[in-house]
């Protein structure tokens, strides 16, 4: 049911960027306006993942920069049946953490340095495994092209103050369309966005529960990063909130945004849904492989070991390595 109601309301976005362009040059600017979706679908379909990443500044990281990190994602998508993501880190003391990429065969998940000082290694688990169930429902594909589209609406919102109430313009509903394509469609457009991400989110934290082995993991997890992201602001995110979506918790929650227009559920359903099925599963201690204890372990000090790679991981059984400029 969730992918179908999501591909109705892409198509949904679709014919309103048709119509917004229809609204601002008749019949010949809806067909440039489908053009132009086609071929931003297009650009969003190959080129997602490098954008978002690039945005963020993340750096990728392998086993012997972030061995336990890198570690716990290699089981976690065996655990999944999928291929082995890249892995990447990016400076923010915001914890939280993303996906993307096309496919699974050419996905990316990231997490901030803030979600590795703030979590133990089970809760991050429950993260990285909410992020591998984005990747394995291609939820990072559809949101990408989702967010492209509504950029877009808006974008043409704007034309539309300039050209869409000339007297040689073909708008066929004069005023009356313009303000439609200013404020209606850009306004619809991103309820729909919303929409879509909320439905997505459900189902990468019932799917990630799975992966990890024990729902409670990612239960505990969501409210410490919804605790920090009301109260740490992630700056990047502040510039780019197109991307807000992608986050496992809305990283403009800092701002305060109104409730209707977060990305996201709200984050206590999304906890008491966790709580129940573990209730149900009788699954309050579960475990995979490479994470060994249950118990709280205090994340060590993620550190950079050269100019490009930062190090992570927790170094459990030895010292923990000195503060540095990814601390």
């Amino acid at each position: 049911m969730n992918l179908v109601r999501t591909a109705m309301l892409l198509a949904f976005m679709t014919a309103l960027f048709m119509g917004v362009g229809y609204l601002i040059g008749g019949r010949s600017g809806m067909t440039i306006a489908f053009v132009a979706a086609l071929v931003m679908n297009f650009y969003s379909y190959w080129n997602s993942d490098r954008m978002v990443l690039s945005t963020y500044n993340a750096q990728e990281v392998d086993e012997r920069s972030a061995p336990e990190f890198y570690g716990i994602i290699r089981n976690l998508a065996a655990n999944a049946g999928l291929p082995m993501p890249r892995v990447y880190l990016y400076e923010s003391s915001q914890p939280n953490a993303f996906a993307t990429g096309r496919n699974p065969a050419n996905a990316a998940v990231a997490a901030s340095t803030g979600l590795l000082n703030a979590l133990t290694p089970e809760e991050v688990a429950g993260v990285m495994a909410h992020e591998l169930a984005h990747v394995q429902n291609r939820d990072t594909l559809t949101m990408t092209i989702t967010a492209t589209l509504a950029g877009a609406i808006s974008m043409l919102g704007n034309f539309a103050f300039f050209f869409g109430g000339r007297r040689d313009s073909n708008n066929p509903l004069g005023f009356l369309g313009v303000l439609a394509a200013m404020i209606v469609a850009p306004l619809a457009a991103m309820l729909v966005q919303m929409a879509i991400s909320r439905t997505r989110e459900y189902s990468a934290d019932r799917r990630g529960a799975e992966i990890s082995g024990n729902p409670l993991w990612l239960a505990s997890a969501l409210s410490k990063i919804a605790r920090s992201a009301a109260e740490v602001p992630n700056y990047e995110a502040e510039r780019n909130p197109a991307t807000a979506h992608m986050f496992i918790i809305n990283p403009l929650s800092g701002e305060r945004m109104d409730n209707l227009f977060s990305t996201h559920p709200d984050t206590d359903n999304r906890i008491a849904a966790l709580h129940e099925m573990a209730r149900r599963g009788g699954n309050d201690n579960g475990s995979i492989s490479g994470l060994g204890s249950t118990e709280p372990a205090r994340a060590a000090n993620p550190v950079r070991k050269s100019r490009s790679v930062p190090n992570t991981g927790w170094g459990r059984g030895g010292s923990q390595p000195p503060k540095g400029p990814w601390s």
